[in-house]
């Protein structure tokens, strides 16, 4: 035997030993062997059927598995063997037995098409004699099925076998030749006996193998005999001769340029003369017709089974290849089999081998740049090896089909365009449906086809290869599967599950489910081309089927048969899932159009429903799909609908529907996310059909029972859309994680390759989650064409949508303001008539009215619009009817008679123009008789009109309207027949009319009711019209595709997160409705789970593209559902609740922002709920003393349980790897939270702390921030403790202050760098507390924090230290002694044993400042001395310590001098500074300015002269600055307070500070005129004492340092002077505005000095401050007008008092330069000549003293006579000093003094003794001196004016002269004698 055996061929499979005579006598041990595959479809025994007595089922059984493909079985092949004569009822009683199979899978066939010509397959090595689990392992990988199996493929190893004479090849052949031979046919048919006898001499000649046609000649006449024996017999042989590739003819191999031509062969089917038009046919077509031509109605179940089987051979073989023709006809014949068969064996055996072959068709088309189907099914069918075609005997039908052979039996489908190669341009689908409704008789089964034989043309650019066949081939049999499933059903066959028309249906709905699921990479596979041999035009696969799918679809998807809904359904998810990217528009319109409304149809089953939402349920699983949904339709203008939009607010309404009743426990557990694979054989057998159970369908079994459940699924699928977005949005770059076993695998948003690496998804069998389908989806996802994704664009493109529904929205409201809209916003281009009739005729949505009343307009604008829209309408070759119905379907006609005229006018111009041959004369003859259609349609159908119009009514209506003439009657009838028969309706109108009218109330309508499903009825007639208007957009669409115009179907590929954000933001009302209306309404925890997971999810997204309206919406409501503030109502969903909440507080804590406050106050209400739960008595202010339910004992320790207390604590412990913007958030949130809870405790001696508690513990957590992001924690941290601190609870206060202190310390152990401030900025509360708790233990106590600090952290203390000193400073102010007391014994120890570490950390400033503060404290003197001491002790130590760098030998040389000043000496001297001028205490006053005074004296020398500067700018001179303004008045409390500091401190400063100046003038020379403007300021006073004061120090400064003063010094102490002494001149007494009368003028003003002892600072206003007085000033003003005089009249005498006493002073006359003596003359000169004119104006001084200026006649004798007598005395000093200068001025002095001394003694003279003594007096000592001057001129000058003087001075004798005068005039007279020679000898 080793010798026969084949060679090995090349094989895909582990080349394995074998010999086909192996197997002889094996039947039975292959056949146990085969019950451990899982191959489709095998009828094979379990152990259960060992019981089993008949024999006959077992062997037959044996037959199907091996008989067919094993060569040499040595079981008998005769009728009486093979056929299994079961009898009825027992193959009934078994039926269950047979189908407990382990549920097998549509195979995976292995083979490839690389190579046209086929080689031997590896599945030869089935019948080898490896030992069983070799075998075993070849089977489990070789995917055909064992009727399937060949030998090797090649010619000549079959005509070797042959040959040689193999036994069992003679055996296979020569028992069936010589059973034809011995049989009567043979005897009766010359024919057949012939052809028999020749293939036996051929056979056993040896010459058969090269033959085969002669030996197949008698087989196919034996098959025509209709004998069952003959016929079984030879279909046995036929099949055998198969498996060994037989009939694989040489030629058939070489070329696959075109299709085989079909078989014709001489038969009695066989038209006459055939021969004579179509070439021979191939063997294989022959063989192909030969084994369908043997099924009939009538033919019998053995030889139904033994085609089966044949064609299976056949059809699977591996190198016999049957195309287009054969193959559908073996398709079909195989489908009839299984339709008419009344064997349950046969039917399932039918059944599995359609399934196989159409398998085997779609494996076969394998395209080379898509996976291998091996690798690709292990990926997506976890499930594949489990599938079972099950047979439930029960069903089977015992009357045949024979009864009605001729109406169901559906194969004319594969008939019709069985081989037509035009499958871009096959038959429209409307004529299809013609044709199907014809009834098939049993010749059609039969007929030859026309389209059968193709002719041999090929294409010029493509000649077709194998592959090309192989695509057609799976065209043809999808085309023909879906044309099946369009057939429509009658109302019987839908009630009766096993009618054939049922059956059909659902079979080959499953049929195309299948091939769907198993070969969805050849649908988008772009290279999977059909070229049409007609046409030559190349179309793609999916286009090819396209058409037919979507019909199949639009009419079984509206189906009330709840299985062949369901069936469609899944087909739908197919296609949604795997062809999206090529059928866009197609799945928009089944969506809009079927499963959206089924979906909200009130009339649709709670099952539908739930199916449609378990597929939604699958889509909302695939984050991309999602995506891709709202990108390519709510995105897309074109699009009617916002798919995504509309489906989550759906979901959202199925989720939060209320519930009518509580389903308490029994409900079943929603499906939607678990289709598992359903498993056979628990429970009763199903039919057979809906036995073809698919991987990854549903299992719709429990769904739908109760709308409970309709809700929970509704609720699933939310939940999945939200963790699919959370999946697509928040792992943009990265693939997404695997979850654990029960997440569905999800694919990352960038799984945009061609062949995306996936593992395979093994789930386990009972998972919860979307096993099956979800793998299923993963593999037909394919690469879809990413055209770049760009958001933005999409956001825009979908705010142009939201505009353009707007503008729908505003048309639909007032049609003038919608286009004026759609015009700006640019959807209209433009106001022409044209662009807006466009718009209204091609836009959806636009109301039908709205547009008739806007078109019906009477004026010219909408006029024009109207026709232009009319002419936008094509009514060319359309018949008169069609075109009306076209016109008034585009919008509604309006109701008034003029509107309808236009319309109609301009209807049938443009009918008449777009149509020549009709019978109207002219357009008027069209346009009356449109008219009367319209009344006609309206007569005929409204419901109103009782007597109906007739049809002669009609035609008498049209006559004479044709110019006169008729229009032909058969015209009119033919019109009025239409519209009777069908209404002219809108086609919203139509869709609303469907639904269905109840029946009247009353026995009649009960009566009508009876036996009656309503709401079955009302979906049938709403589904129907639903399924037309699809159908009719499906034809637009196609014939637009044919057109070539495919604009708007560019489908968009995902692959960018940010999308997600637009989708949320779109639906998270319907999310939050539809999550939270379950979670308030159900305690079902799994509902509750799923609800929070859902929350969860939400939050995620939110959080993670930061939309804060949708953060605070999810977590505020979230919770809301903790009743954390209702413990009494709490439930144990409120506790999942609480733990999702702290779920998400862990999970998304860094973009929670303001979020935080909600969580961390639920938090603190957790911890106060097991506070009181414990017992603990807790205060809440905010319940009113109301009684508060407790929560019960169950609730109270899930509270404690430590899931909960874990996740809280957590929320807090991991709060440190929150980032630097989230923990500012937090610990704000926290801080509010700790307020809240401190309030509501009130003044409790227990307050809630636990927030405030937490703030310390996160504060450690996080102390090991970056100092940036701790500076900002702290910021909110320490105004936290601020507050609590300082909170009015003692025990509060205390425990904040002791978590700050703890704090510290631990912040303290950090080292801290120089320059820093984060230990000043740490310990500010401390500060705060001190100065602002009133509370004297709290304020003890912050000094004991602060004394363990320094005690254990001393050395760590930088800027820390300033914020000490603060603190001691807030203390010394303190009114209770002992804190005072306490605050300076330790800066007292401070100073002493930490001065270095102050002085190196920059706190010496403060040190200086806190010791300053305790200086100032009145209450405690003796701490201030001590202060005052230290202050001054400080100094000396200062200069001792290297840190202050005070010495010129610094070691630091970058460090100038200059900055150590003001870093160390500064602070010093302003502490005295500060004493002095705010130091309560007059004795420390003192103290501080002999301190500061001294303590210059003795240093300054050292100083730098910069420095001096800054001392007196900064220091000296503002301690005056009092003097200047007011504002610096605020410091006393009272005015006691501060006469008594000006008085005192400010007097004794300013002598001070002029013997300062004397001291270091040297130094100080440059400050001179800040000095002498500061003795300004205090001159011009008010308070005469304080000018005083000024005056006599200006005196004392000049006469101390008149030595030193250079001329430029003197002219600046001169200008001072003349400034002094304009600033000081009333220049006001001779406004004329002050003498107005006023009403009371007898009140006068006092003197300011009897104003009593207070001492004020008032500065003087300049003169041209002073506002004028107008007669309408009020008597206040005017007083103090006369005030400010009177104080200047004062000034300046006082002024000349001090020049008088200055230069009367020998060394200030000595050292002032003559030119500034004279500068000085002229201001005292023209004082004189002011109060000289006032004097003499005796009106002026009458009006002043009327209007109560003074008591007395006012006057400025003191003042004039005091200038007079000053300037005399200086000039003449002048004039006689014989100083070089002085004597080169004496012309000058005389020039000034002679006028002066003249008019003195002129107006002395005019004095009277009687009324003017006063005048005398004051008068004569300057007549004296000016005589006794006169005297003294030198000779020339004396004589020169003595003609001036002379009789002046003659005159003084005529008076009663004083002896003053005497004497100089007795002088003066004889100087005159002397002169003028009278006398000799001068006096």
């Amino acid at each position: 035997m080793e010798d026969d055996k084949p060679p090995q061929s090349d094989s895909l499979l582990p080349s394995l030993p074998f010999d086909p005579s192996a197997s002889h006598g094996n039947a039975e041990s292959i056949s146990q062997d085969e019950t451990l595959q899982t191959q489709v479809p095998q009828i094979i025994h379990t152990k259960d059927d060992s019981s089993q007595d008949d024999t006959s089922r077992g062997i037959h059984q044996d037959e199907l598995v091996n008989g067919v493909s094993t060569p040499d079985t040595t079981v008998d092949s005769s009728p009486a063997a093979s056929s299994p004569e079961v009898d009825t009822a027992n193959g009934h009683a078994n039926a269950d037995q047979i189908s407990v199979a382990a549920p097998p899978t549509p195979p995976k066939v292995v083979e490839r098409t690389e190579a046209p010509k086929r080689k031997a397959s590896a599945t030869s090595a089935r019948f080898s004699e490896a030992p069983n689990d070799s075998r075993q392992d070849v089977r489990a990988q070789s995917p055909s099925l064992s009727v399937a199996s060949g030998a090797d493929g090649a010619t000549h190893r079959r005509s070797m076998t042959i040959s040689r004479g193999h036994n069992v090849s003679m055996v296979l052949i020569t028992s069936a030749l010589e059973t034809i031979a011995s049989s009567k046919e043979a005897r009766r048919s010359a024919a057949l006996r012939d052809s028999t006898q020749k293939a036996l001499e051929l056979i056993r000649s040896n010459q058969g193998g090269d033959r085969p046609r002669e030996i197949f000649e008698p087989l196919r006449l034996a098959c025509e005999t209709r004998n069952e024996k003959l016929m079984i017999a030879s279909l046995d042989c036929i099949s055998k001769l198969i498996s060994y590739s037989f009939f694989n003819e040489d030629d058939s191999a070489s070329s696959y340029a075109s299709p085989p031509p079909s078989p014709n062969p001489a038969g009695r089917n066989a038209p006459a003369g055939s021969h004579t038009t179509i070439p021979l046919p191939s063997l294989v077509d022959l063989v192909a017709h030969t084994i369908t031509s043997c099924h009939t109605e009538a033919t019998p179940d053995p030889v139904s089974l033994q085609i089966v089987k044949a064609l299976l051979s056949l059809v699977l073989s591996p190198t016999i290849l049957v195309h287009h023709s054969s193959l559908l006809k073996a398709v079909r014949t195989v489908y009839n089999i299984f339709l008419l068969s009344m064997d349950p064996v046969n039917q399932m055996v039918a059944q599995g081998g359609l399934t196989q072959m159409v398998h085997h068709v779609f494996t076969r088309c394998q395209r080379g740049n898509v996976k291998s189907m091996t690798e690709l099914n292990n990926q997506s069918s976890p499930s594949f090896n489990r599938e079972s075609f099950t047979l439930d005997g029960t069903e089977v039908d015992n009357h045949s089909t024979l009864n009605e052979p001729t109406e169901y039996a559906p194969s004319d489908e594969m008939q019709v365009h069985g081989g037509s190669e035009q499958a871009s341009d096959s038959v429209e689908p409307e004529k299809a449906s013609n044709q199907e409704e014809r009834p098939i008789t049993l010749k059609s089964f039969e007929a030859n086809n026309p389209l059968d034989s193709l002719p041999e043309t090929v294409h010029d650019s493509h000649r077709l290869t194998l592959d090309d066949l192989f695509v057609k081939d799976a065209f043809l049999v999808f085309r023909a599967l879906c044309k099946l499933t369009m057939k429509p059903l009658n109302t019987e066959s839908e009630r009766d599950l096993k009618s054939h028309p049922m059956r059909s249906k659902l079979l080959s709905l499953h049929l195309v489910l299948t091939v769907l699921n198993s070969h969805m990479p050849l649908f988008v596979d772009p290279t999977a081309i059909i070229y049409s041999t007609s046409t030559h035009e190349a179309t793609s696969f999916v286009q090819a089927v396209n058409q037919y799918l979507c019909l199949c679809l639009s009419r079984n998807a509206v189906s009330p048969v709840p299985q062949v809904f369901e069936v469609s359904v899944e087909i739908f998810w197919r296609v949604l899932a795997g062809m999206r990217t090529k059928l866009k528009k197609e799945i928009e319109v089944l969506l809009h159009e079927i499963f959206i409304p089924i979906l909200e149809m009130r009339t649709s089953t709670l099952k539908q429903k739930a199916v449609i939402l378990g597929m939604m349920s699958r889509l909302c699983q695939d984050p991309q799909a999602l995506v891709e949904l709202y990108l390519n339709y709510d995105c897309d203008s074109e699009a009617a609908d916002n798919i995504y939009e509309h489906l989550m607010n759906i979901i959202s309404k199925f989720a939060s529907a209320t519930s009518t009743h509580q389903h308490r426990g029994t409900e079943p557990p929603s499906p939607a996310l678990s289709p598992t694979p359903k498993h056979q054989g628990n429970g009763p057998v199903s039919f057979s059909v809906t036995g073809l159970s698919v991987p990854g369908t549903m299992d719709t079994s429990t769904m739908g029972l109760s709308e409970g459940q309709l809700r929970r699924q509704g609720l699933e699928c939310l939940v999945a859309v939200l963790r699919s977005l959370v999946t697509w949005g928040t792992s943009s770059n990265t693939s997404v994680a695997k979850g654990s076993d029960d997440d569905p695998p999800l694919l990352s948003a960038r799984s945009q390759t061609e062949e995306p690496k996936r593992d395979p998804v093994t789930p386990e069998a009972n998972s919860e989650r979307l096993s099956a389908a979800g793998a299923s989806v993963e593999t037909f996802r394919q690469s879809t064409p990413d055209f770049g994704d760009d958001p933005t664009k999409f956001e825009s493109a979908k705010q142009k949508k939201t505009t353009l529904l707007e503008g729908i929205k505003k048309f639909n409201y007032k049609p003038k303001r919608g286009v004026q809209f759609l015009i700006e916003t640019g959807f209209i281009s433009s106001e022409s008539p044209h662009d807006i009739a466009v718009f209204l005729l091609n836009t959806d949505g636009l109301n039908k009215s709205l547009i008739g009343e806007y078109l019906g307009e009477g004026d010219e604008e909408h006029i024009a619009i109207m026709h232009a829209f009319v002419d936008q309408l094509d009514f060319r070759d359309l018949p008169f009817v069609d075109a009306l119905r076209l016109f008034l379907q585009s919008f509604r006609l309006p109701g008034e008679s003029q509107k309808i005229d236009r319309f109609m006018l301009k209807f049938a111009e443009r009918y008449i123009a777009g149509n020549t041959k009709t019978p109207f004369t002219s357009a008027e003859a069209a346009y009356v008789l449109a008219y009367s259609v319209i009344m006609l349609n309206t007569d005929a159908h409204n419901p109103q009109i009782k007597k109906r119009m007739t049809r002669a009514d009609f035609l008498r209506n049209n006559t004479k309207i044709n110019d006169g003439g008729d229009l032909p009657d058969e015209f009119l009838s033919q019109i009025f027949d239409d519209i009777v028969g069908n209404e002219i309706r809108m086609k919203d109108e139509i869709e609303a009319g469907l639904s269905i009218v109840p029946p009247g109330p009353g026995l009649a309508g009960a009566i009508a009711s009876v036996g009656r499903d309503l709401q079955k009825e009302a979906y049938v007639m709403q589904s129907n019209g639903m399924a037309n208007k699809t159908e009719a957009l499906f034809r637009t669409m196609m014939r637009s595709q044919r057109k070539g115009s495919k604009g708007g179907d560019q489908f968009f590929s995902a692959s960018h997160f940010v999308h997600v954000r637009p989708m949320f933001e779109l639906a998270w009302i319907p999310f939050l409705a539809g999550l939270s209306g379950p979670l308030q309404e159900t305690d079902d925890l799994e509902v509750v789970e799923l609800c929070l997971d859902g929350f969860k999810n939400a939050i995620r997204i939110v959080c993670f593209f930061g939309l804060e309206l949708q953060r605070n919406a999810f977590v505020t409501t979230l919770a809301k559902f903790t009743f954390l503030n209702n413990l009494g109502e709490m439930k144990t969903k409120n506790m999942e609740a609480i733990k999702a909440l702290l779920d998400v507080a862990v999970t998304e804590g860094n973009n929670l922002k303001g979020s935080w406050h909600e969580i961390l106050t639920c938090v603190s209400q957790l911890e106060h709920m097991q506070l009181i739960s414990n017992g603990v008595e807790v205060v809440d202010s905010g319940k009113k003393g109301r009684s508060r339910k407790l929560p019960t004992e169950e609730l109270a320790n899930e509270s404690r349980s430590t899931h909960i207390t874990v996740a809280a604590d957590m929320v807090f412990s991991l709060s440190h790897y929150l980032s630097g913007t989230a923990i500012v958030d937090f610990v704000q949130a926290l801080c509010d939270v700790s307020w809240e809870e401190i309030q509501s405790s009130g003044l409790s001696q227990h307050p809630r702390l636990f927030s405030l508690q937490k703030l310390v513990d996160i504060s450690y957590y996080n102390m090991t921030r970056i100092r940036l992001e701790w500076s900002s924690l702290w910021d909110i941290l320490g105004e936290h403790f601020n507050l609590v601190c300082c909170h009015n609870n003692l025990h509060v206060a205390s425990f904040a202050l002791d978590s700050l202190r703890q704090l510290a310390m631990r912040f303290l152990e950090k080292e801290e760098l120089s320059h820093f401030k984060f230990q000043k900025d740490f310990l500010k509360p401390f500060e705060y507390t001190m100065i602002h708790n009133q509370n004297p233990e709290i304020r003890d106590l912050v000094l004991q924090c602060l004394q363990q600090m320094i005690q254990a952290r001393a050395q760590n203390l930088r800027s820390g230290w300033r914020t000490m000193f603060g603190v001691f400073s807030a203390a010394s102010k303190v009114p209770t002694e002992r804190v005072a007391s306490s605050a300076f014994e330790i800066v007292t120890r401070l100073n002493k044993d930490h001065f270095r570490a102050i002085v190196q950390y920059g706190a010496f400033a403060d040190l200086t400042v806190c010791i300053t503060e305790f200086c100032k404290v009145s209450k405690y003197q003796k701490i201030s001395l001590l202060a005052i001491a230290m202050l001054r002790g400080v100094i000396p130590v200062m200069l001792k310590t290297p840190e202050c760098a005070l010495t010129a030998d610094t070691s630091n040389p970058d460090q100038s001098i200059d900055d150590s000043m003001i870093r160390f000496w500064f602070p010093v001297l302003f502490g005295f500074y500060d004493i002095i001028m705010n130091g309560e205490d007059l004795e420390v006053r003192r103290l501080a300015l002999d301190s500061l005074f001294s303590t210059l004296k003795t240093y300054g020398a050292t100083y730098p002269v910069d420095f001096w500067d800054t001392v007196c700018q900064e220091l000296l001179f503002p301690i005056f600055a009092v003097l200047k303004s007011s504002q610096d008045l605020s410091r006393f409390s009272t005015q006691e307070d501060m006469s008594v500091w000006l008085s005192t401190t400010m007097i004794q400063a300013l002598r001070d500070l002029i013997d300062l100046y004397t001291f270091y003038f040297d130094i100080l020379e440059r400050f001179l005129d800040g000095l002498l403007d500061l003795l300004c300021v205090c001159i011009c006073q008010e308070n005469d004492t304080l000018a005083r004061i000024g005056t006599s120090c200006l005196q004392q400064l000049l006469e101390s340092n008149v030595s030193k003063l250079s001329p430029a010094r003197w002219e600046r102490v001169t200008t001072t002077f003349v400034r002094l002494f304009r600033t000081t001149t009333p220049y006001q007494l001779f406004d004329e505005s002050l003498r107005v009368e006023i009403d009371s003028p007898s009140e006068s003003i006092e003197n300011p000095e009897s104003n009593g002892v207070a001492i004020l600072p008032a500065p003087l206003s300049p003169n041209n401050d002073i506002p004028k007085a107008d007669a309408k000033a009020s008597l206040t003003d005017r007083r103090r007008i006369f005030k400010q005089i009177i104080v200047k009249c004062v000034l300046q005498l006082l002024l000349i008092e001090t020049t008088n006493d200055l230069l009367r002073n020998n060394d200030v006359y000595n050292t002032i330069p003559p030119t500034q003596l004279l500068r000085m003359m002229s201001v005292l000169d023209q004082s004189y000549q002011f109060a000289r004119s006032f004097n003499e104006d005796k009106d002026l001084r009458t009006g002043l003293w009327k209007v109560g200026f003074m008591k007395h006649l006012p006057n400025l004798l003191k003042q004039e006579s005091s200038s007079a007598a000053t300037l005399v005395h200086v000039l003449l000093r002048m004039y006689h000093d014989m100083r070089p200068e002085h004597q080169a001025a004496r012309p000058q002095i005389a020039e000034r003094l002679v006028p002066l001394g003249v008019g003195v003694l002129r107006d002395f003279n005019k004095l009277k003794a009687d009324n003017q003594s006063k005048n005398i007096l004051a008068w004569t000592p300057v007549v004296a001196e000016i005589l006794e001057g006169y005297c003294r001129f030198d000779r020339q000058d004396f004589t020169q004016y003595l003609s001036v003087i002379y009789p002046l001075a003659t005159e003084l004798l005529s008076r009663d002269i004083p002896s003053e005068i005497r004497q100089p005039l007795k002088t003066y007279f004889e100087r005159v004698g002397y002169v003028k020679r009278i006398v000799d000898i001068e006096a």
